[in-house]
């Protein structure tokens, strides 16, 4: 909005506006006079433009997005802490019960038991909020004794830490909530109400999926992975917690019966034949084509809630290929041994399964 208010033109300004016979130089009095001046005031200007933007949600950032958009009730999404499943065993290699409350550390993350599952399986929450908590699996060690305790592993997310909601995530969801606005069991506060749930990345509504007060939401998780059966339940309990009935005993309105499923995982195999730079092995570029790939459809599984099909393109996959150092062509892809794009269900989501290459 001042982008044109600049020490340039402030100064030429004030300058125009001294009396004609007096020495305007560059060097004279009066020049070295105003100069300082024009500059605090560009300063200022940049001031005004900088909070101008910040007073508006489609160009404000961090903390003044957050206080704009808490204005209308749509608030920035807390980190949240992993809970996984833990299994302990006893010297005889047998399922061993520990205390509640017991701590362990994977390396410089701990861990803490909060509930029961079955004998010698337990729920673990990570100590520390987001998706740190993700990324550990395998041998934990106990922060304090344990007697009778011989090994613990950490086996799988049941439900995954996300972190704290970034600004584009808030800013579309503020959008979304002005322009459609969430009321009395519409699809929007189905997404908003099933969306706020701790683990939950993004959701499908299917309205009267079996009939009028039928509804049917698929969730993705917040690792943008499918769900855990254990998330998959707290979900329904929020929602609907005497399944399909109806009641209104959930966040669901009285009449509406309610059915939460998860995503499923289509794995995408990919094989090509490379060009490779003089010098460069296959070996060199396998793990830098596999992670394009990954990232690849990491991002489709991010867009997942909105798209009615997902595709999986080979033009794009490509075109990550060909940007690992060492790959100067590419010819002969195929997925799942097709020369073509794939088409995935509404409900599907893509991860990769092998990747061979020729070269």
């Amino acid at each position: 909005m001042y982008e044109h208010q600049t020490y340039e033109a402030i100064l030429e300004r004030m300058l125009d506006r001294v009396p004609e016979g007096i020495d305007k130089r560059e060097g004279s009095i009066i020049y070295d006079a105003l100069a300082p001046a024009a500059v605090e005031l560009a300063q200022v200007y940049m001031e005004l433009d900088f909070n101008y933007a910040l007073s508006y949600a489609d160009t404000a950032t961090g903390e003044d997005l957050a206080r704009r958009t808490a204005e209308f009730g749509v608030n920035r999404e807390p980190a949240t802490k992993a809970k996984c499943e833990g299994r302990f065993y006893n010297a005889s290699n047998q399922l061993f019960d520990i205390p509640l409350g017991s701590r362990f550390a994977i390396e410089d993350i701990n861990y803490v038991v909060i509930s029961k599952i079955r004998t010698g399986v337990f729920l673990l929450e990570c100590e520390t909020a987001g998706v740190v908590g993700n990324q550990k699996f395998g041998a934990m060690l106990p922060v304090d004794y344990i007697n009778g305790l011989s090994r613990a592993v950490l086996e799988e997310i049941l439900v995954p830490g996300a972190d704290e909601e970034p600004d584009d995530q808030l800013r579309e969801r503020f959008f979304a909530a002005v322009n459609e606005p969430p009321f009395g069991g519409n699809v929007a506060d189905y997404k908003q109400r099933v969306n706020a749930i701790s683990g939950v990345g993004a959701t499908k509504v299917y309205p009267t999926w079996k009939g009028g007060g039928t509804v049917k939401c698929t969730i993705i998780g917040a690792d943008w992975r499918p769900p855990s059966s254990l998330l998959i339940s707290q979900v329904q309990t929020a929602v609907d917690p005497n399944v399909n009935s109806g009641l209104g005993y959930g966040t669901a309105p009285i009449g509406h019966t309610v059915t939460i499923t998860g995503v499923s995982t289509s794995l995408i195999d990919v094989e090509t034949t490379i060009t490779l730079e003089s010098g460069t092995s296959p070996g060199q570029v396998q793990g830098p084509i596999e992670d394009v790939i990954k990232d690849y459809l990491l991002g489709l599984r991010k867009t997942w809630a909105f798209q009615d099909q997902m595709i999986i393109r080979v033009a794009l996959i490509e075109a990550g290929i060909l940007t690992v150092p060492g790959v100067v062509d590419i010819a002969k892809t195929t997925l799942n041994g097709a020369a073509e794009n794939i088409i995935l269900g509404e409900e599907e989501i893509p991860d990769i399964g092998t990747v061979t290459l020729h070269v």
